[in-house]
């Protein structure tokens, strides 16, 4: 039987609101849910639903206004950013739609950033990089920038900068919005890899078929999730 120790996410009753008054905006309402460890979970829902405000709380990015919010059983719920943003860089991956590698870097260096972050030495940094790289096929390509890489090949620098940390936790932004069909189910293909290994992730979209993708779709409607 699973115990909370086996739970990478553990939400329970979080609500979130933007602005006052008459202005005020109800994102998400009285969320609970948990993810355990090894799952792949997809978040689904429509523009506005809720679904974007929940990664950002879940990425820490954001912060609740009430509920709790447990990542590696460790109370995230009001972490000041700077405690936020060293657990981000510990415990997360992130992979984005666009996936935000820093142009003016080659893929190595964009890879081995976050261990450099962690404190690592930018020799040792570069190793793990390196086996990374060679680990999502772009071993021939690690001095090439992001702007000779292909959308498929840059995506998979994505994935290598969120694995190469070891996070407990992979966070997957519409992960194939920025791709052709063809190599965006080639992205879902090597994700659904990763979890067979027992990698945790969790990804946003508004497609049902990216959605079924995953082993499990937890449903956002109008800030509340669908039962």
């Amino acid at each position: 039987m699973s115990n909370s120790q086996d739970k990478v996410i553990q939400m329970s009753g979080i609500c979130k609101s933007y602005g006052k008054s008459a202005n005020k905006v109800t994102a998400l309402s009285d969320i609970t849910f948990d993810v355990y460890r090894g799952e792949f979970v997809a978040i689904l829902g429509p523009s506005g639903s809720g679904k974007t405000t929940l990664m950002n709380i879940i990425g820490l990015m954001d912060s609740a206004d009430s509920g709790q919010y447990l990542l590696d059983g460790e109370d995230v719920t009001r972490a000041k950013e700077k405690v936020s943003a060293k657990l981000r860089n510990a415990k997360i991956g992130f992979v984005f739609q666009k996936f935000n590698l820093i142009p003016k870097y080659n893929a190595l260096y964009n890879v081995a950033l976050p261990l450099m972050l962690q404190g690592k030495s930018y020799k040792e940094a570069q190793l793990i990089a390196k086996e990374m790289l060679d680990r999502v096929g772009l071993g021939e390509r690690v001095k090439h920038k992001p702007s000779e890489l292909s959308g498929g090949q840059a995506q998979r620098v994505a994935i290598a900068r969120a694995l190469v940390g070891d996070c407990s936790l992979i966070l997957a932004d519409e992960p194939t919005g920025a791709l052709d069909q063809k190599t965006g189910h080639e992205a879902l293909d090597f994700m659904q890899s990763l979890n067979a290994e027992g990698k945790t992730i969790v990804m946003i979209t508004h497609d049902v078929n990216i959605a079924s993708r995953a082993r499990r779709v937890v449903r956002v409607e109008d800030g509340r999730l669908a039962v």
